[in-house]
């Protein structure tokens, strides 16, 4: 199950054609701004960010635990009972933010944006001339 876990990564990661994998490798950073400009215009326009949270809360499971040995049967079999465990859940929290940080942050971000589109547009060129589809 561990070899599963770690090479599925590497098998999704092959997942397109030679172009595409060229090109998503190159835009990372693009990508990535993107995903930040989102947020920020997100939190700007509710005037406030959301971040994630874990919590955790006691969960109760079924387990088998070992039966009570008597005279009779000294080797009893397993009983099944409930055990306590604990259950994690990831929720979104509001939190207050400085809107003036937020907007220069996000100008920022935009220049940024651009920046990195002038770059990107000479790799994709650049990928598509080394593998044509």
């Amino acid at each position: 199950m561990k070899r599963l876990l770690l090479t599925l990564p590497l098998l999704l990661a092959a997942c397109g054609t030679p172009q595409e994998q060229c090109i998503a490798q190159n835009t990372r950073d693009l990508r990535t701004v993107d995903r930040l400009i989102a947020e920020a215009e997100g939190n700007l326009s509710r005037g406030y960010a959301l971040v994630d949270e874990t919590i955790s809360f006691p969960s109760f499971e079924p387990c088998y635990r070992p039966g009570r040995a008597t005279a009779e049967n000294p080797n009893p079999p397993p009983v099944l009972t409930t055990c306590r465990s604990r259950s994690y859940q990831t929720v979104k929290k509001p939190q207050s933010i400085d809107l003036e940080a937020e907007a220069r942050k996000l100008a920022q971000l935009k220049d940024k944006r651009r920046q990195l589109a002038r770059a990107a547009e000479s790799v994709v060129a650049q990928c598509k001339a080394a593998y044509p589809e």
